[in-house]
Order: structure tokens, then C-alpha cells, then sequence
């Protein structure tokens, strides 16, 4: 029997899998340039909505801690749309499409899809939380001593959102479904986290209780106090994040599940 020694050739090896930061830091790169293109229309809408909604409320709410909860709400509400409603729209498409059969022939590790994917995302979400806020601030007159708080509620809200949009869209069985499930959650987000707390039924309050991004809402609303408890706001920091690993595990494994059908 004849081999490729035989012959004078020799079998090429193949390329080493990447490792997971540098193969994370790639498809974040590439993710985030694209949202840049194609993304600033809908986020200019998202920052658009959201504070309409807050000159909606000023009407209703005069100040106190109603106010608070919808700046909070406001302004996260501008994570849920991009990183929940769009990625569960963006891996639906992908999935539907026949893109999961290009990112699978990439030596990549399938966590850094989405981890690169979802950061993206939540990153885009900066500029339009940070004008909600500040605009919230002034339009219902709250001290914004403390927004620096955004440097943790974005990203860890972003992740725990995102994840959940990863994963809606990778486990619905049609992109139809995918796009349906991310816009119910972003209502969701926009129901439970708006509204204040105080004046939601019995079982809606509990309901709220479930939403990843409840925990960054309370955490931002506490922060506007005059004196914050920093060991509260922690705690609820806390929670999103674990919420956030959670969440980005299981889109992982419906990638996983997803790119080997």
C-alpha cells in the first residue's frame, strides 16, 4: 500500500484551534464594526423612545423614588432594545440563513461567538443610556452626582440581557419566532422596568422580579438617592451578574446546539 511518504508528500497540519480572548477580541471587533454601520438609525431610535417615554411619565410622576424608577427603567430600557430585541433578531436571521455554517468552520472557540457578539452589542448601548440618563436627570431634576454607576449597570445589564437575546434567538425554531420573543421581551423590559414597582399588581411585581434587567434598573434608581446604600446597590449588582454568566451560558449552549444541526 502506497502513502504520501511514498510519494514524497507529506499531510499539512492543521491550524491550531484559536484560544478564547484573542478569538473573543476578533469577532468583537468585527461585530462592533458592523453595528457601527449598520445599527446607528436603531439606536437612535431606541435613545429616541426611551425619552419620549420619560416626558410621557413627567406628566404622572412628579419626583421621589417614581421618578427615579423611570429614569432607571428609561435609560436601561435602552440595553434591552439593542442587546435583548435586536441579537435575538440578529441569531435568528443567522440561524435561518445558513450563517452558524460560517462561524462553525471558523477555528474558533463557539463562546467567543457569542461573548464577542453580545459585548458588541451591549457596547453600542453606551452613548443612548448615558444621553437617557442625563436627560432624565435634568427633566425630573436628580442628582447625577452618581451616574457614574452606568460603568457597571451597562455592561452587566448588557450581558444578562444579551444572553437572553442570544439565546431566544438561537432556540427559536423559525426567525419569525426569534423576532417575535426579542420584541416581547423588550416590552417586557419596558413594562416591568418603567412602570415604578409601587404601582404593578401583586403577581406583575413578582413577574418583574424574573426580568434580568430589574436588578440594573433598582441598582441605577438607588443610585439616585442623596445618600445611596452602596451595599444594596452592590447586591443588586451582584445579581445581574450572576444573571448575565447565566444567561451568556446557556446562549453558548444553544449555539453549540444550533451550529451541529
Amino acid at each position: 500500500m502506497r502513502t504520501h511518504e511514498d510519494d514524497g508528500v507529506t499531510a499539512a497540519a492543521l491550524a491550531p484551534r484559536a484560544r478564547l480572548l484573542p478569538a473573543l477580541a476578533a469577532v468583537y471587533r468585527a461585530q462592533l464594526s458592523r453595528a457601527r454601520v449598520s445599527r446607528i438609525p436603531l439606536l437612535f431610535v431606541a435613545t429616541f423612545q426611551s425619552v419620549g417615554i420619560m416626558i410621557l411619565m413627567r406628566g404622572v410622576v412628579d419626583g421621589g423614588s417614581e421618578a427615579r424608577a423611570v429614569v432607571a427603567g428609561s435609560a436601561v430600557l435602552v440595553v434591552a432594545f439593542v442587546a435583548l430585541n435586536l441579537l435575538a433578531q440578529y441569531f435568528g436571521q443567522l440561524r435561518a440563513g445558513g450563517g452558524l455554517d460560517h462561524y462553525a468552520t471558523l477555528p474558533v472557540p463557539p463562546a467567543s461567538v457569542v461573548l464577542g457578539t453580545a459585548g458588541a452589542y451591549a457596547s453600542f448601548t453606551v452613548p443612548g443610556t448615558v444621553v437617557t440618563a442625563v436627560t432624565g436627570s435634568l427633566l425630573f431634576q436628580l442628582p447625577m452626582a452618581h451616574l457614574w454607576v452606568l460603568v457597571a449597570v451597562i455592561p452587566l445589564s448588557g450581558a444578562a440581557l444579551a444572553g437572553l437575546g442570544a439565546a431566544l434567538g438561537l432556540l427559536a425554531p423559525r426567525q419569525e419566532l426569534a423576532t417575535l420573543l426579542g420584541q416581547l421581551g423588550m416590552s417586557a423590559a419596558l413594562l416591568l422596568g418603567v412602570l415604578p414597582a409601587g404601582r404593578l399588581p401583586g403577581p406583575i411585581a413578582y413577574a418583574r422580579d424574573l426580568l434580568p434587567s430589574t436588578y440594573g434598573v433598582e441598582a441605577l434608581a438607588r443610585s439616585f438617592d442623596a445618600h445611596p446604600d452602596w451595599a444594596v446597590i452592590g447586591l443588586d449588582l451582584g445579581v445581574c451578574a450572576a444573571v448575565g454568566v447565566l444567561s451568556l451560558a446557556v446562549a453558548t449552549w444553544a449555539y453549540r446546539r444550533a451550529a451541529v444541526r
